[in-house]
């Protein structure tokens, strides 16, 4: 019985082809946020990234201002991603609900507008435990799963530009 016609598939891998990768990390909880780093620089130099030579950091004094930076970093033309690491913690004023929805809608705007991927790996927690958990201990490094999406994406896009 003949196979029926299947479409043509696209999509990333976990694969680096030379990306060059700029994690833009929030001084502001570095508690947190350094955990966030080193999980996210472990993540791509397992996957072949030469951390070294092709990958920057660059910390930002808070959350608020990581759409601003990162505007600028992509407006660069040097990345072919965005890392974009830090943790806004709930606390008992509205602060942490006008922070958590700026930082991703602007993280998201600027992704949009420059046609680069911006990696998430923006903790929005109820407190410091959850941050912790999500920082390398119970549910991983959200920093590690920023990187690899990135990874993946940088490579996807390169597959989609190729047709």
């Amino acid at each position: 019985m003949p196979q029926p016609p299947m479409p043509q598939v696209i999509e990333g891998h976990l694969v680096d082809e030379g990306g060059r990768y700029v994690l833009l990390v929030s001084r502001w909880n570095d508690l947190i946020t350094s955990r966030l780093l080193d999980g996210a620089l472990d993540t791509l130099r397992r996957h072949g990234v030469d951390i070294e030579a092709r990958c920057t950091v660059v910390w930002a004094p808070g959350s608020f201002e990581l759409p601003l930076v990162a505007q600028r970093l992509a407006r660069s033309g040097r990345y072919d991603a965005i890392i974009a690491l830090a943790c806004v913690i709930r606390g008992g004023t509205p602060h942490f609900d006008f922070v958590a929805s700026e930082v991703s809608k602007g993280l998201a705007s600027v992704g949009l507008d420059s046609g680069l991927p911006i990696a998430f790996g923006v903790l929005t927690t109820d407190n410091i435990d959850q941050a912790v958990e999500r920082a390398g201990t119970k549910m991983g490094n959200k920093g590690a799963e920023a990187a690899m999406a990135a990874l993946e994406t940088v490579h996807l896009l390169r597959a989609i530009d190729k047709g």
